[in-house]
């Protein structure tokens, strides 16, 4: 549902969308979206992201260490859950990652994120949207 969101801004608003992964990933024929697909392994895709990232370029990702990598390169991170990521965020949710992972090395069962809802998915879109408005 998400990468339904992100197809349709690209074409309506007519901006450059790239797609990384280290798999084909199937996308509707555009001149805004273009895939790139990296060797697969560790973190590859990642890396090149962060390699590629520029000031002021978008990146959804629901990674917060590739989120933190993109704000470090001076660009914006928002999650499939409409969660902006910025030089002000990043940090607080870098900590709540590392604690979960220390309780999950200790063996304290923390669950999985629930479900993406339809209300995640409209969270999404007005993020984004805003983040547009405010990047035109």
């Amino acid at each position: 549902m998400i990468r339904d969101v992100l197809f349709r801004a690209a074409d309506r608003r007519a901006i450059e969308t790239t797609l990384v992964a280290n798999h084909f990933i199937p996308k509707p024929r555009s001149p805004h979206l273009r895939a790139v697909q990296v060797e697969a392994g560790f973190d590859r895709a990642d890396d090149y992201i962060a390699e590629q990232v520029q000031a002021g370029d978008l990146v959804i990702t629901g990674d917060i260490p590739l989120a933190a990598r993109v704000v470090e390169s001076g660009g914006t991170a928002l999650n499939p859950r409409g969660t902006l990521y910025d030089s002000e965020s990043i940090r607080e949710h870098l900590g709540r990652r590392d604690f979960m992972e220390e309780l999950r090395s200790a063996g304290v069962q923390t669950g999985g994120p629930s479900s993406l809802s339809k209300s995640d998915v409209q969270t999404f879109a007005n993020a984004l949207d805003r983040f547009i408005a405010r990047a035109r």
